[in-house]
């Protein structure tokens, strides 16, 4: 082997040995990452328990203490003038005290107590008709024209669609435990494939509004970003 050829040996050795080098600090450096030291999940910590000492807040204890403060105006329910539901309870027609019949008497005043609630949840169908007539000429069939929301001999409403996406996307439930809670609030048997197309749907809809705005914020000479996975995305 000429002097040239040792060489060039040598620093490829030297090469791969730097390169192996760098694999093993790296694979030591994720052997000992957890949930208490990096963004995995809990659940990947697996049987083994960690030494390390949770990290503490640095921001101080506050003084004062939770809940409403004393001067603080707060908000308390007031009642409303105009009531939706108005229910009537009647007066004893006899008096308990002394069994005198009060049932002619006039009504001295009106104790009134309001309670805030919302209304029984629960589906409302609407059916949707047109009608067919034929022609008697020309036997052609004419009828009305259907909403252009309205596709389909069966589908969901807007509302609800909008109820579905806001609670899986705003609140972020899951589609198989969403379709319980739908369930369980409206009786609406909405399936997480449906939930899962009407995310689709929507998307698409909004996607110009998407783009315009992604559009605006890359022309835009200054852009405030907080978190460091928005660089990717846009």
């Amino acid at each position: 082997m000429s002097p040239e050829e040792k060489d060039q040996k040598i620093e490829r050795l030297e090469l791969e040995v730097k390169a192996l080098l760098e694999r093993i600090a790296e694979l030591e450096r994720s052997l000992g990452l957890d949930s208490q030291t990096s963004s995995k999940p809990p659940a990947s910590d697996g049987l083994k328990k960690s030494n390390q000492i949770r990290t503490k807040s640095l921001r101080e204890k506050g003084k004062r203490p939770s809940g409403g403060q004393i001067g603080h105006p707060g908000q308390t329910l007031k009642q409303v003038l105009e009531p939706e539901k108005i229910v009537e309870h009647p007066t004893p027609c006899s008096c308990p005290g002394c069994g005198s019949d009060i049932g002619d008497v006039g009504i001295k005043k009106i104790i009134k107590r309001q309670v805030f609630d919302i209304p029984a949840p629960r589906i409302i169908v609407t059916e949707h008709r047109v009608a067919v007539k034929e022609c008697p000429e020309c036997k052609t069939l004419l009828q009305g024209s259907f909403p252009e929301s309205v596709t389909a001999p069966v589908q969901y409403g807007a509302r609800i669609r909008a109820v579905a996406a806001y609670l899986n996307h705003q609140h972020f439930i899951p589609e198989d435990r969403l379709s319980e809670v739908l369930l369980d609030l409206f009786g609406c048997r909405m399936t997480p494939g449906t939930i899962a197309k009407t995310t689709l749907t929507l998307a698409q809809i909004i996607e110009p509004v998407v783009a315009e705005m992604a559009s605006e914020v890359k022309a835009a000479a200054v852009k405030h970003l907080d978190e460091t996975f928005f660089e990717d995305w846009w």
